[in-house]
């Protein structure tokens, strides 16, 4: 059995279609690519951005708060049993958070995604 794919009035709309009917005119051509490159002239004269790394930040708060926990806890126990346990529990968690940081980072490798550029004169763009 012939199977009937052939309709040349669909397939001549279909090409009118995707034919291209736009072109931008020469004048307009040649100021876009003279905008483009001053653009692309006052980028480079730009001195480069600094790279601010902020992997360490949620380590770092980690960090300091549940040292200055275990500090509190250790001062307010009154039992010293209780108050080295909490304050063992709280340096515990501070070395687990440097820990995963740490491994989360080698592992998904996102050190250059959290990373915050400062550039001083901004082309606007």
């Amino acid at each position: 059995m012939k199977k009937q794919y052939d309709n040349t009035e669909l397939d001549r709309l279909i090409r009118k279609s995707i034919s291209r009917q736009d072109i931008p005119s020469p004048v307009l051509n040649n100021s876009l690519k003279a905008e483009l490159y001053s653009r692309e002239a006052a980028m480079r004269k730009t001195s480069p951005a600094k790279k601010l790394s902020l992997w360490y930040l949620p380590m770092t708060v980690n960090l300091i708060i549940f040292l200055l926990l275990g500090v509190a806890a250790f001062v307010t126990i009154s039992n010293p049993w209780l108050a080295f346990l909490a304050a063992g529990i709280c340096g515990y968690i501070a070395l687990a958070g440097i820990l995963l940081t740490v491994i989360g980072i080698r592992r998904a490798n996102i050190k250059e995604e959290i990373t915050v550029y400062i550039q001083k004169g901004d082309v606007t763009v």
